[in-house]
């Protein structure tokens, strides 16, 4: 299955997409300086980019973090930097309500991953006809995730991928299941890799979540490695003073080579023939196995 954000296509067999850009909106300058080096590397590397960034992040850990600029302002923020960069558009949606909106402006509703099980919020993101993004939850299993993509494909919408950004490992811990790639892939639908969440401590700093930013790029390349088709990840031009996932956030002038590097496993990966162990049970379907172990009877 193919995805498509305007003349972006999303999917197995296709050039590594990447989705980047701040965690939050904190200003115009921020976003507008991200969004041209971010625009600009996309030229230089010869790969697809979709611009992220919220315009609420509704879903902080404590009362008093900073959550944006709200819907209404960022929307014409985000609006701006399509007019004056072009670039395709992704960003969170929280509620049902806001759908409609936001899809004036952006290319891809994301459906945060807390909130991958919101019948109305993905149904009203469906409905826009915009391409959605389901963030998998840290607490759902790959196979389970179908049931939300479902809940986009019966809407009557096909455009949909699906995120994965870690597991909850006990408290405060993330750990990423590379077969859930894979798996997700097996039921028909484009996975992207989040390496900047998946590094992320939920809470790990009391009232905020930290991170251990050094892991993304092991994460990343990993991911790229087990063949997802896009990569996400938040940056930041100084990432310790970022008012939301400080801890995790991408240096703005270290996204280059990490990409590069990317982008190098992605065409490896693309050029090696598909390999597939055969699942358990199904050893004895083959005729050299099945010759074998007659030969080993006859013995």
């Amino acid at each position: 299955m193919v995805v498509r954000i305007g003349s972006i296509e999303i999917g197995p067999g296709k050039p590594l997409v990447v989705i980047a850009g701040p965690c939050v909106i904190e200003s115009w300058e921020l976003l507008h300086n991200t969004a041209s080096a971010l625009k600009d590397m996309a030229h230089e590397l010869g790969f697809a980019c979709v611009f992220k960034s919220s315009y609420d992040k509704a879903n902080r850990t404590s009362i008093d973090s900073f959550r944006g600029p709200g819907l209404t302002k960022g929307l014409e923020m985000l609006s701006e930097i399509k007019r004056k960069l072009g670039l395709m558009l992704l960003s969170d949606v929280h509620g049902a309500h806001e759908c409609q909106s936001a899809a004036a402006v952006l290319d891809v509703l994301q459906i945060p991953a807390f909130l991958c099980r919101q019948t109305d919020l993905i149904v009203a993101a469906a409905r826009t006809g915009r391409a959605v993004n389901v963030k998998k939850g840290q607490f759902v299993a790959p196979q389970e995730i179908l049931n939300s993509v479902r809940k986009v494909t019966s809407s009557g919408n096909e455009n949909v991928f699906v995120t994965e950004r870690g597991t909850t490992f006990g408290y405060n811990n993330l750990v990423v299941d590379y077969r859930s790639i894979p798996i997700i892939q097996e039921m028909g639908c484009p996975v992207v890799f989040d390496a900047t969440h998946s590094v992320q401590l939920p809470g790990g700093a009391g009232t905020s979540s930290s991170g251990q930013r050094q892991y993304v790029p092991t994460l990343a390349k990993a991911a790229i490695a087990s063949g997802c088709s896009g990569l996400f990840m938040e940056v930041h031009p100084n990432p310790d003073v970022a008012l939301s996932d400080a801890a995790n956030q991408v240096p703005l002038n270290q996204v280059k080579d990490l990409i590069s590097q990317c982008l190098k496993i992605h065409q490896v990966v693309q050029s090696l023939p598909e390999l597939q162990l055969p699942k358990v049970g199904e050893c004895m379907k083959s005729p050299f196995v099945a010759r074998q172990a007659q030969s080993f009877q006859q013995v």
